[in-house]
């Protein structure tokens, strides 16, 4: 028989990765006392696009973080290369917003940076814990979570808000009931691999019918180099094998790439990762004492590589409505998260159907950026963030 102990905290954050930490850190700041968990451990590697954007730099230097994924060997990305076909457009990263450059680390240091920060701040984290079911009081609303340890020890953790940070494939979001809201049409199958001797000052896409390819300098001098399709295509490829599909789209995609990584003696590391492909959609955000944030409540295609910098977007929003303390101040941070999200998702479903031809890819990559300049002068509004305080707001036990 498992035992129980019993806590009660202000917020029970799920999912401890860039989403939720970044939200437990921030709801830690405003002076609220939070419970993070997660099923997995501490520091380790998950799928993930890696590259940040404008807008997830920028949060990064607001909460006062860049400096030290600086300090993990993240190189500076400091160009941006988009080959359609034989074109080659070379744009550089202008200085703004406090920031010069554009950073792609691996999602063991990120995320593990964010965990560090909200322990700082004052959450207390608990890994390898897995929600297994929401409380609720007799009206219905959400009133808290019990989490299970590896050993089967459970705690019920009373909350004031609950938060989904868990990915896709959210617990909250289904125990919750929380309804999808906005289907996406389209997927990309994705292969990838983390590459030594491509380092690079430069994030290189490359777009072909049918095919993209791309290298993103990341950690400690590797490349992530992935190859998309659309998943017809890669279920295909997949009966002789994740390296012969990954070649033959990267051949296609960027001709002169394999050439370049035989030159430069590039080298596996490890083995290729993939993913399958998964429409994206909207959830709705936030219920009677629950909230969604990340993939849980918003997920697209990983091909526009926007993700981490909408999980930090919304990690934001998030917390300041938490901090309110209201569920109208709940229902405005999914009314402003769907108002910036909608222009990404619907020209990211466009990407994904790979229904284009280059001039209408390109003309689809305008609207991407349009977007997103879009999204940081939304940021640029925001308040000065809470600073680190490095307290431990308390959390209270109470009897089982």
């Amino acid at each position: 028989m498992s035992t129980r102990t019993a806590l009660t905290v202000d917020v029970l954050v799920i999912g401890a990765r860039c989403a939720g930490a970044a939200t437990a850190m921030l709801l830690a700041r405003h002076g609220l006392s939070v419970l993070m968990a997660d099923r997995g451990g501490y520091g380790t590697d998950t799928l993930s696009t890696h590259a940040l954007m404008r807008g997830g730099v920028l949060q990064l230097h607001r909460w006062g973080l860049l400096e030290r994924v600086r300090a993990m060997n993240t190189p500076a990305v400091r160009r941006t290369e988009f080959h359609y076909d034989e074109e080659v457009l070379d744009i550089e990263i202008a200085p703004a917003h406090g920031t010069d450059a554009l950073y792609s680390p691996r999602r063991m240091v990120l995320d593990s940076i964010l965990v560090d920060a909200a322990q700082e701040a004052g959450v207390q984290v608990r890994h390898h814990h897995t929600l297994t079911a929401l409380m609720r009081n007799g009206n219905g609303r959400v009133t808290g979570g019990i989490l299970r340890d590896e050993e089967g020890r459970e705690v019920a953790v009373t909350a004031g808000l609950v938060v989904g940070a868990d990915g896709i494939g959210s617990a909250v979001a289904r125990l919750a009931g929380a309804p999808v809201e906005v289907k996406a049409r389209h997927a990309s199958a994705v292969i990838y691999g983390y590459f030594t001797g491509l380092s690079g000052d430069a994030y290189r896409w490359f777009y072909r019918p049918n095919v993209s390819a791309g290298v993103i300098p990341t950690t400690a001098g590797r490349a992530c180099v992935f190859a998309s399709m659309p998943p017809g295509r890669f279920k295909g490829m997949m009966r002789d094998g994740a390296a012969a599909g990954f070649n033959a789209v990267v051949a296609e995609s960027a001709p002169d790439l394999p050439a370049e990584m035989a030159a430069k003696g590039a080298r596996l590391e490890g083995r290729l990762l993939a993913f399958t492909g998964r429409k994206g959609f909207l959830r709705r955000a936030h219920g009677p004492g629950w909230a969604l944030v990340g993939d849980a409540g918003y997920f697209k295609d990983p091909l526009t590589a926007h993700g981490i910098t909408d999980a930090f977007r919304d990690s934001e929003l998030l917390a300041n409505a938490a901090a309110a303390g209201t569920d109208a101040a709940l229902a405005e941070y999914q009314a402003v998260r769907d108002t910036l999200s909608r222009p990404l998702f619907e020209v990211t479903d466009a990407v994904a159907s790979f229904d284009w031809t280059v001039p209408e890819l390109k003309a689809l990559h305008i609207g991407l950026n349009k977007a997103m300049k879009a999204e940081v002068a939304h940021m640029l509004t925001w308040p000065d963030v809470p600073k680190a305080r490095h307290l431990r707001p308390s959390i209270t036990p109470v009897p089982a």
